[in-house]
């Protein structure tokens, strides 16, 4: 079992010495979702939203979300990003319900990973959404959040073998 690596000697938070590790491309895929209703789904496709283009603006606000991530979490290290990329697809859920699926895929070459990065990347987008829509609609969902993959580093390769939204 890996030991966690956040904690110094005496048992209190440290940020982890990446000093000595290589530099290799890192790249990180995470995904997450926000359901709504029929109307707000609506009122994004249509471009209908008072504050705006939804998709647009929280596309924005999820590339500024990678790149604010070691100022949220603080064991982060702020990392030079070199590429993010969201993207976006829509399924008609069978309760009369829409559901927006993210993928935010995040880049670097460095010493740590940018799984954070892209964990963050797409909880921003999702919550940029809901913020846009919540007057429309309060009873939206959001997630599950998860990484979807990662390559890159000194522990090597990890996909998951399905999106959750596919269980």
């Amino acid at each position: 079992m890996a030991e966690f690596t956040h904690f110094n000697e005496h048992g209190r938070a440290k940020m982890v010495d990446i000093s000595d590790k290589k530099e290799t491309a890192r790249r990180a895929v995470a995904c997450s979702s926000i359901q709504m209703s029929k109307e707000v789904y609506e009122n994004i496709t249509e471009l209908k939203n008072k504050k705006g283009d939804v998709l647009a603006v929280a596309q924005v606000a999820g590339i500024m979300g990678a790149k604010q991530t070691a100022n949220v979490i603080p064991m982060c290290h702020p990392i030079p990003i070199t590429g993010v990329d969201l993207t976006f697809r829509w399924e008609k859920k069978e309760n009369k319900q829409h559901e927006l699926h993210i993928e935010a895929e995040v880049k670097t070459k460095g010493s740590t990973g940018v799984e954070m990065e892209a964990l963050t990347a797409a909880s921003i987008t999702a919550l940029t959404v809901y913020d846009m829509c919540k007057a429309v609609d309060k009873g939206m969902v959001i997630g599950p959040t998860y990484l979807l993959e990662k390559s890159g580093g000194k522990s090597g390769d990890f996909k998951r073998e399905k999106e959750l939204s596919e269980k």
